[in-house]
């Protein structure tokens, strides 16, 4: 069973960084498409960047041009450089691979809270 442990996260004023990372244990991570998750207080987790075993990114409109996604498949790990952050990006922030159906493979790991305030 793959689990994920999630890090990076803190309390960041607004227009901060935060470098978040997130390891998976088992083999063959390569293969899977990884993305990252956001949810927030009240509010239905959403996917906010995907990464392909390729190398191909996608990003919800909400983070485009400000968070950038990455992988280390010799780690088995995933990062996710958020850049001008704002208080509307504060959540707990999870990794997953997404099926086609946008369910995910793996059980959720602990997340990582992110908190923008001045």
């Amino acid at each position: 069973q793959v689990q994920l442990v999630e890090s990076g996260g803190g309390l960041v004023q607004p227009g901060g960084t935060l470098r978040l990372s997130c390891a998976a244990s088992g083999r063959f991570f390569s293969s899977y498409a990884m993305g990252w998750y956001r949810q927030a207080p009240g509010k239905q987790r959403e996917l906010v960047a995907l990464i392909t075993s390729l190398n191909s990114t996608n990003y919800a409109d909400s983070v485009k041009g400000r968070f950038t996604i990455s992988r280390d498949n010799a780690k088995n790990t995933v990062y996710l450089q958020m850049n001008g952050l704002k208080p509307e990006d504060a959540a707990v922030y999870y990794c997953n691979a997404p099926r086609l159906d946008m369910s995910v493979l793996w059980p959720w790991g602990q997340g990582t809270q992110v908190t923008v305030s001045s």
